[in-house]
């Protein structure tokens, strides 16, 4: 479409003349959207309010305000965005955000401690958190200690350009700061400094330098340790540890102890926590899941992993407290929600189905403008402006509508928003729609030749393309599987798939072959483990390979699930297996084990097959 590309490279004029070629489309809102959009900038409040009031409630004017609203931030023009803020249902957008503290800021307002709660992920800050930033430290409300903070965080986060706003707000030098993210034994090399700034500078340095050499970064800390106070020489530790924690290092645990008066940063918290859980340390898990902020502890993985070091403490003995813990959680029907279940003594199943709709029920949902835009942009391949139009349309039905919508996307084949709909429920259900199983005629026979366990199958494609068949990632995964064009071409030739060209990828059944193909092979090189194995599809042979060398002794396999380095994998692994518990609940009737599932993840007894 001509006139979105125009639009979304901001060429202000080729939107206006396509956009003049398109009277009385049937999709007018997203013309008229296109066409000013590129030109907000400098469009008459009077034109951009037009545009809202025409389209009043559409989740194109609910785009387009947030857009605006994002501009009249960066023009720092308050009276129209705090009349424009409170209108808008979805904002999730941390530039808004950042805007939105900005504003009360400008009025003189006490914004620190919600800035400290926002403030926390400097790759993604751009010019509005940045400046939030700024402001915060220019009127005072934002100490040496939050600007330290800042830039512990951005070099923790490899996020140049904050680092170096971090280091200028704290009065020192910018370029020393983004040598110490980008280039760190140059900015070792210059030595420690002699106020706090340069030597917060240096420290990015070495915790930066730990993730390429640990025993360099080692031996320069204790080089220079008489010259830092007790805190940071802690936070130096902190910043060893936790490199040594993404490589699974066998010495992170002491580095950990080493950082014991450090403040930690939220990845820190987690990190330490993962490593106490690898060495069944529950008095550690424990103190450090407490020590967490209020939000983190409440996250249902710091919920299970604290009932369980709880139940650990009590010597076998029921924990009251944990056995409330898990109760808060068993009703989600996720990885640590199935964990919990089966801590209070069940088992994961398939909940009874709500009441069969009815032909009324269809109809209504079959009436909704909204969604019958949506099927009319997904049947255009126009796959973004659909699910904006259908995620709008879902978020104002009761459940039986959610079901019923479900059920309409069932019925035009559009899983995924099948899928996103019927998740949305929380007291009727389908677990059909929930996890469907498209293509079981050519699945199924592939799987059993394959002696592959079905449920997994299908909880690894829930999980890669939500069934969307022409699904394409970003590195060129491609189909239902998402198989990589080297590997489809490596699979092809290990199985004989001699009619095999790279176009077939998307063909459906060569998909399911190449992709259940691929499943066994990193099966096999796992052991059996269906974790180890789900990791390796994800993050290739090689990583778990080695992240199983460095086991001495089985391990739970929740605890190998939790503590994977990779935070892609480590999310794809949980959401697999608990996708496949619950396939296996439908598909045999019967209540599953998450945890029989897992099992236990033992080290490697021999190299498996070098696979791309």
């Amino acid at each position: 479409m001509l006139l979105r590309e125009a639009s979304r490279q901001g060429d202000a004029a080729k939107a206006t003349a396509y956009a003049s070629r398109l009277p009385n489309h049937e999709f007018a809102p997203y013309v008229d959207y296109y066409r000013l959009k590129p030109a907000l900038r400098t469009a008459a409040s009077s034109e951009v309010l037009g545009f809202l009031t025409r389209h009043e409630g559409s989740a194109i004017a609910e785009r387009m305000r947030i857009d605006w609203l994002l501009e009249l931030g960066r023009a720092r023009d308050w009276n129209n965005f705090d009349q424009q803020l409170p209108l808008v249902v979805s904002g999730d957008d941390l530039q808004l955000k950042c805007y939105a503290l900005l504003s009360r800021l400008a009025k003189g307002e006490d914004v620190a401690a919600d800035a400290r709660l926002l403030l926390l992920q400097p790759p993604a800050y751009g010019d509005a958190c940045a400046a939030l930033m700024s402001s915060l430290a220019q009127t005072g409300q934002f100490s040496a200690e939050d600007l330290l903070f800042q830039l512990r965080l951005a070099g923790e986060m490899d996020a140049t350009g904050p680092a170096r706003r971090a280091a200028l707000l704290l009065g020192a030098s910018d370029t020393r700061a983004a040598q110490a993210v980008d280039v760190p034994a140059l900015a070792m090399a210059r030595g420690i400094g002699d106020n706090r700034a340069e030597r917060a500078i240096y420290l990015v340095a070495v915790a930066r330098m730990a993730r390429t050499s640990l025993k360099l970064a080692v031996v320069a800390l204790e080089k220079n340790a008489p010259k830092l106070d007790r805190t940071e020489l802690a936070i130096g530790w902190a910043g060893i540890a936790h490199a040594a924690s993404l490589v699974l290092d066998p010495d992170a645990h002491i580095y950990w102890q080493n950082a014991a008066a450090a403040p930690l940063t939220i990845e820190q918290f987690q990190w330490k926590t993962r490593i106490a859980l690898r060495r069944q340390d529950w008095k550690t898990v424990a103190e450090t899941i407490s020590a967490m902020s209020a939000r983190l502890r409440s996250d249902p993985t710091w919920t299970y992993w604290l009932a369980r070091a709880m139940q650990a403490g009590a010597n076998g003995a029921q924990n009251p407290e944990a056995l409330a813990m898990y109760q808060r959680i068993a009703d989600r029907n996720h990885f640590y929600g199935q964990l919990a279940l089966e801590e209070l003594g069940q088992k994961i199943a398939v909940p009874p189905a709500a009441p069969a709709l009815t032909a009324a029920d269809i109809a209504s949902v079959e009436a909704n403008q909204g969604l019958q835009r949506a099927l009319r942009f997904f049947n255009l391949r126009l796959r973004a402006e659909g699910s904006r139009e259908w995620n709008w349309e879902v978020r104002k039905l009761n459940e039986r509508e959610l079901l019923a919508a479900a059920e309409f996307a069932r019925r035009h084949e559009i899983l995924d928003r099948m899928v996103y709909t019927s998740e949305r429920t929380r007291t009727v259900f389908d677990y059909t729609q929930r996890f469907p199983a498209p293509h079981l005629e050519i699945l199924a026979p592939t799987a059993q030749g394959l002696g592959l366990d079905k449920a997994w199958v299908y909880g690894l494609i829930r999980q890669e393309s939500r069934f969307i068949l022409d699904a394409r990632s970003n590195v060129g995964a491609s189909g239902l599987m998402q198989v990589m064009p080297g590997t489809g071409d490596y699979v092809a030739r290990k199985i004989g798939l001699a009619d095999y060209v790279k176009g077939k990828l998307t063909d459906l059944r060569t998909n399911i072959v190449l992709g259940a193909n691929y499943m066994n092979m990193v099966l096999e090189g796992a052991g059996g483990s269906q974790p180890v194995a789900t990791a390796a599809y994800n993050a290739g042979p090689g990583r778990p390979r080695r992240w199983r060398a460095n086991l001495s002794e089985p391990m739970e396999g929740a605890v190998f699930a939790e503590s994977i380095p990779f935070t892609e994998t480590r999310i794809y692994v949980k959401n697999v297996m608990a996708n496949a518990t619950n396939y296996a609940a439908l598909f045999e009737n019967k209540p599953q084990s998450l945890k029989a599932r897992l099992g236990q993840v033992a080290p490697p007894q021999k190299a498996g097959d070098t696979l791309p």
